[in-house]
């Protein structure tokens, strides 16, 4: 602004000497000529301000332009900078919710695994208390008249003869299955005893299944002379 001003002043300066000048020495003759340039002088600069106003317009508008963009963007951080405390507080959550998450499937894989490891145990003393039966079969069936079969759902039927005098060939059957805990367990009885549980029950505590099938024989046999 300081040099806009400083050069409009050198500009009247020149103005004055000239008009002093020409009004020294050509003062009657000149008056016209004098008016005009100072006619024309008045209007190159108002020319010429004018254009240096118009251009300081556009630029007042250009840095208004600007100020206001950086007030956006301004406003823009600001409410960024407030969302970040809760979007840092969701990631936190999710964070915590896969590790959750993850714990919860680990546990769930050596609950699992313990599971299939006690299954396994249990079909494991399945088997051996399967083959221990097979393995006597031939013993009780040439000393007891027992036959041994092994039916559906791998149960095991004994079937009992020599048992009534007057009807020797006639069949005492008991079936005996392994149940989930892998304990004995008698599903049928024909025909039936009042002692099968008492007799369950001591085979569940003492594990001999040869006592067992003694017992069931002496009850058969009591039990046909009734």
């Amino acid at each position: 602004a300081e040099d806009e001003v400083t050069l409009f002043e050198r500009d009247m300066k020149e103005f004055w000497i000239q008009f002093k000048i020409s009004y020294g020495t050509e003062q009657n003759n000149q008056t016209s000529a004098l008016r005009d340039l100072c006619k024309k002088t008045v209007e190159a600069l108002s020319k010429k301000w004018s254009k240096k106003l118009k251009e300081e317009d556009v630029m007042i508008d250009k840095i208004q332009e600007y100020d206001n963009e950086i007030l956006q963007q301004t406003k823009y951080i600001a409410e960024k900078e407030e969302q970040l405390p809760e979007i840092k507080s969701k990631l936190n959550q999710e964070e915590e919710e896969q590790k959750n998450l993850t714990d919860s499937i680990e546990e769930l894989k050596k609950e699992l695994m313990k599971k299939m490891e006690t299954t396994s145990s249990k079909n494991q003393a399945a088997k051996e208390k399967v083959e221990q039966v097979s393995k006597i079969t031939t013993l009780f069936k040439e000393h007891l008249g027992l036959e041994m079969r092994r039916i559906h759902d791998e149960q095991l039927q004994f079937i009992f003869r020599h048992i009534d005098h007057k009807d020797p060939d006639k069949p005492y059957i008991c079936t005996l299955s392994i149940n989930e805990q892998g304990d004995y367990e008698v599903t049928s009885c024909a025909p039936p005893l009042d002692c099968i549980a008492e007799l369950q029950l001591k085979l569940r505590e003492t594990n001999n299944f040869s006592a067992f099938v003694a017992n069931i024989r002496k009850a058969f046999t009591a039990l046909s002379y009734k």
